[in-house]
């Protein structure tokens, strides 16, 4: 039975570094053997790395890890040790005489939760390299989930805690797709299967929420700017199928749908979006690409809200499962 997790598509592996004391930190998605990588960012403010190798009409399209971190463009600087540790492992594409990981990556803003700092660096990178295994994946207030916000519309005395999650599909006849997401929205957070709200910002009580939409299109509506909010959407998604480029760059865009599915509003100015399609190409044969592609927007969309699901409370924003709330 496959995993329900993106370790369960064959060839992939995660590893999370964890630093709840300051509310931050990072995680690594490998695909040692390499894999065909493509990107969609669809936010307005983004932060990445090595993002244009990725697109259809460059030259390299190998990928052999991605990175997601906490610490604003602070933590793109954790990518270096996912490099570090991939020429150590003799992994990378071989280039001029020498071995050169290729390894993108994106961050979000989780500065000031509990303390700016403090943000992931190389050795943080590396660390979450030597916890990376094709085992059960760790959810919630953990990895580059670790000190994500959501519902952060009304400002973050009514926010809601994020977090990482994941999750995957088997296809049938090998096929397998997944997702893994952290999820530090302005926007909240819905739930697809069940059609509930699962977070938004809280009212006055500390436990009710507002639907985030509702109340952004609602009469009169003035956004709380007395304290800074920034946010971002960043994940990956995987298969198994042996795919193009191009496809890959495709099914990167589709999984920014499996964003706007779960995250209410999304792709807004304040936020950052981004997602990195990853193909190992273990599975022969022909690829169906609209099944991989809806496959991938369903796994965003139930990562996020299991990321989500799973957090704890930190730095004085709780999780939906600390609130009396019912659609928790």
């Amino acid at each position: 039975m496959t995993r329900d997790s993106i370790t369960g598509v064959s060839g992939v592996s995660v590893g999370h570094y964890t630093d709840d004391k300051s509310a931050t930190g990072c995680t690594v998605v490998f695909c040692r053997g390499g894999a065909v990588g493509g990107v969609d960012v669809r936010g307005s403010a983004p932060g990445t790395r090595e993002t244009d190798l990725l697109r259809p009409t460059t030259l390299v399209s190998e990928v052999h890890a991605v990175l997601l971190s906490g610490g604003s463009a602070f933590g793109l600087d954790a990518a270096g040790g996912v490099v570090r540790f991939l020429e150590e492992q003799g992994v990378g594409l071989e280039f001029g005489g020498s071995r050169i990981p290729i390894v993108p990556a994106a961050i979000l803003f989780d500065l000031g939760l509990v303390t700016d700092k403090v943000r992931p660096g190389p050795d943080q990178g590396f660390t979450a390299c030597m916890n990376a295994s094709d085992g059960p994946v760790g959810e919630g207030s953990v990895g580059a989930g670790t000190g994500a916000t959501v519902a952060k519309l009304l400002g973050m005395k009514h926010a809601v805690k994020g977090g990482i999650g994941t999750a995957s599909l088997d296809l049938g006849k090998g096929l397998v797709v997944g997702a893994i997401v952290a999820v530090n929205a302005l926007g909240g957070v819905y739930d697809i299967d069940s059609r509930t709200l699962v977070a938004g910002p809280r009212l006055e009580d500390g436990t009710a929420m507002e639907d985030s939409v509702a109340l952004m299109t609602s009469e009169g509506f003035a956004p709380d700017r007395s304290t800074p909010v920034s946010n971002t959407t960043i994940g990956v998604v995987a298969t198994n199928a042996r795919l193009s480029k191009e496809h890959a760059n495709k099914i990167a865009s589709v999984a920014q749908d499996g964003i706007a599915l779960a995250v209410r509003p999304a792709h807004t100015m304040r936020d950052g979006d981004t997602m990195f399609a990853l193909a190992t190409g273990i599975l022969d044969g022909p690829a169906d690409i609209d099944r991989i592609c809806a496959a991938s927007a369903l796994c965003v969309a139930r990562a996020i809200v299991r990321g989500v699901r799973q957090a704890y409370g930190l730095g004085g924003v709780p999780a939906v499962k600390e609130l009396a709330h019912g659609a928790v």
